[in-house]
């Protein structure tokens, strides 16, 4: 259908001269007069845009979305790094997320961060531009037709020709994931610049393949199963050190300044399931994939074990000759997001969560007592101590479970899931211990069985002392859903507010996958609605932890909701990364997946501003929009809180580079602030050429960096 006769039909032919709101760069809302935040104009009416009824409908009723960075009146935004840019002896990685500002004086700073994954379409056409040297993509691909794009392990023995493009390739791939750290210095006029110095470092999925040195370390009792010769499974030969590091997605600063960097979807590329022993099946049964549109297994072709991804990464940005160390008592699962509290004479607890459908929100708390919350030695304090993991109640209280030999399996039961109507599965380890991986519970009576069978987690994971631990903490996700942890909705970040204290974890979106599904008498949406597709934030108010005393209790409430305003949210969906300012206002990016047509009403993913640490019924306010078909990652300010930094992560994800004339028109039923219904039609660009804006240009990922055009405070203070 062409677009006059997508504009008959839905009546909008006559208006659409008049009516046009083309959401322009640097346009804000309508300010009411004692509104003293910065916005922007969305692609929906909200509370928070200053309008009225009638004049919503006017503004919104023919909307056109832009392939740019949009930021308020009075910002700008710079473009500080781009993928393929250099930095130290390596180079910018692809799909730059977690940031982290760490200052070294008035005028200088480290940045660290991280990249994530691999869109294949936009690396693979950008990489020659990016990298300056081509790689055989179109041969490799060709060949690897007949084998349903898989490098399977005989076929690589007998072609030496496919086994070569393919290492060449996967090399590729895992040298622009992991962590880098970039020198930044400030100019003249406030802004920061990146400017290359000797501090400067590139850790990558293959750091230490070809110089020892260069290899991480492990640190805690998954280190002791690493260095087992007798195992169930395969044996990679490095005992306790590990080749590199990948799929580095969120992350945190500790108070003694480090960086934890999380593992999150380590499962795309090396086996995610284990052996009763902790070791992992071999690399082949995560074979390499290649085509235009996936990359995948990545570790299969350097013989990578599986069970040394998946764990949170401590790396001192300020020291590039200390080795980076996994901390295993943090648990190996598919981390998203850490959150660290450190108190002078008390435990050092680390919050974290897993983001998968039915992942858990966890608690480290460490053996000793910090002392001094800025000392350096602190980083020892991540090598003892016990992992906990939440359980919630409906009624708005909590406790943690300890994951130990001697805790007793209670999980979830599926005819909880079938008092909501829905069809609820719980994965719990294996029960032929001989296997690797997970069994399906589906009914109460399979779980009876199984409890009966295995009454403690020591009957499922056999071994004594560090061995057995260390196999827990390897097979944390399984052992959680085994001890009645509650599944929540793909948890993507957890912060602590420095006002209150309180720990605010954003839930992306509740849903379900073959793994299993949240909570739905925790995760409904503002009518009780499950599934509840648009996310939350939630505020927990947590007890301290004993280091000598397991458990311990907490309280929680939903702080923000997703969805649009006049289905009980807030105009978001799908929250991400979040970043507190000192005044304790809440910055929040969104992940709305491209693939997602049900969250298409809400446009480009953004980052929003919750004035007042987001209280129950705020309002949220959008302060900059993204390229298209981009994810905005990793906010994070300069010391001065004069300088927002974001990741632009996968602009064109979708469709690829943009050409001209590539667009589609989209149309939505709205609500105006009265209730009253009208039609939208929105013009969306089809694929990106940001941050060029050069149509045919291929697009990058990059960091950005945001301050107001005449400097100062990002916010007005008080």
């Amino acid at each position: 259908m062409n677009r006059r006769s997508l504009l008959e039909l839905l009546g909008l032919a006559a208006a659409s001269a008049t009516a046009t709101a083309t959401i322009p760069s640097g346009s804000a809302a309508p300010q009411r007069p004692t509104r003293r935040w910065p916005s922007l104009l969305g692609p929906i009416p909200l509370p928070s845009d200053g309008l009225t009824a009638k004049q919503q409908q006017h503004t919104y009723r023919r909307i056109a979305l832009h392939d740019r960075l949009d930021v308020p009146t009075g910002y700008r935004s710079d473009v500080l790094l781009s993928w393929g840019d250099r930095l130290g002896k390596g180079a910018m990685g692809f799909n730059n997320d977690y940031l982290a500002f760490s200052a070294l004086d008035a005028d200088r700073a480290l940045l660290t961060i991280n990249f994530e994954y691999i869109s294949a379409q936009t690396w693979c056409a950008g990489y020659a531009e990016a990298h300056g040297r081509t790689l055989p993509f179109a041969a490799l691909q060709e060949a690897l037709q007949t084998t349903g794009g898989r490098l399977e392990p005989n076929t690589a023995e007998t072609n030496a020709a496919l086994q070569a493009m393919a290492v060449a390739v996967a090399a590729a791939a895992l040298e622009d994931l992991g962590v880098g750290v970039a020198c930044l210095v400030r100019q003249s006029d406030g802004s920061w610049r990146h400017q290359s110095e000797a501090q400067e470092r590139r850790i990558h999925g293959l750091s230490g393949l070809k110089e020892p040195g260069q290899q991480l370390r492990s640190s805690g009792p998954a280190a002791a199963v690493f260095r087992r010769t007798d195992r169930q499974g395969y044996d990679d030969g490095l005992g306790d050190r590990v080749i590199g590091t990948f799929a580095n997605c969120a992350g945190g600063q500790t108070p003694w300044g480090t960086v934890l960097s999380a593992e999150e979807n380590f499962q795309t590329h090396v086996v995610e399931a284990v052996y009763a022993d902790g070791s992992s099946p071999p690399p082949s049964e995560r074979p390499f994939e290649f085509s235009r549109k996936r990359i995948a297994g990545l570790g299969a072709p350097f013989g990578l074990a599986g069970n040394k991804y998946g764990w949170m990464v401590e790396l001192d940005p300020r020291r590039p000759e200390q080795p980076a160390v996994k901390h295993t008592w943090l648990g190996r699962f598919r981390h998203e997001a850490v959150g660290v509290r450190a108190r002078a004479g008390e435990a050092l607890v680390v919050y974290s969560a897993c983001d998968r459908h039915s992942g858990h929100l966890y608690r480290f708390v460490s053996s000793e007592r910090v002392r001094d919350p800025s000392d350096p030695a602190n980083s020892r304090l991540l090598h003892n101590g016990r992992l906990e993991v939440a359980q919630l109640q409906a009624d708005g209280s909590g406790r943690w479970l300890l994951l130990h030999p001697q805790t007793p399996l209670a999980p979830l039961r599926p005819s909880h899931y079938e008092r909501f109507g829905s069809a609820g599965l719980i994965e719990v380890p294996h029960s032929d211990r001989r296997q690797a991986g997970a069994e399906r519970l589906r009914s109460d009576a399979e779980l009876e069985r199984y409890c009966q069978r295995f009454p403690r987690l020591a009957d499922l994971y056999p071994g004594q002392g560090e061995e057995q631990m260390g196999a827990i903490l390897i097979d944390a996700h399984l052992a959680a859903n085994a001890i009645g942890a509650t599944p929540t909705a793909r948890p993507e970040d957890t912060e602590i507010d420095p006002i209150t204290g309180d720990l605010l974890i954003s839930f992306t979106m509740s849903g379900s996958d073959e793994t299993g599904s949240p909570d739905p008498a925790i995760f409904q949406g503002p009518n009780q609605q499950t599934p509840w597709p648009f996310g939350w934030v939630m505020r927990l108010s947590d007890s301290p932890a004993d280091p000598a005393e397991a458990g311990g209790h907490f309280n929680w409430r939903m702080a923000a909701t997703g969805g649009t305003p006049w289905e009980g949210g807030l105009g978001f969906a799908n929250p991400d990364n979040l970043a507190i300012d000192r005044q304790g206002n809440v910055w929040m990016v969104t992940d709305r997946s491209n693939s997602n047509a049900s969250t298409d009403i809400f446009g480009k993913n953004s980052c929003w501003l919750l004035p007042g640490a987001a209280n129950p019924g705020e309002e949220a306010l959008l302060f900059a929009s993204g390229p298209m078909e981009c994810e905005l990652c990793g906010p994070c300010f300069d010391r001065e809180e004069h300088t927002l930094f974001l990741a632009v992560q996968h602009p064109g994800e979708q469709h690829g580079c943009h050409h001209s004339g590539d667009e589609e028109m989209q149309a939505f039923t709205l609500q105006d602030r009265t209730g009253k219904r009208f039609e939208q039609l929105r013009t969306v660009p089809l694929g990106s050429n940001w941050p060029s804006g050069v149509p045919g240009r291929n697009p990058r990922p990059a960091i950005v960096a945001i301050r107001r055009t005449q400097g100062g405070a990002l916010l007005p203070a008080g």
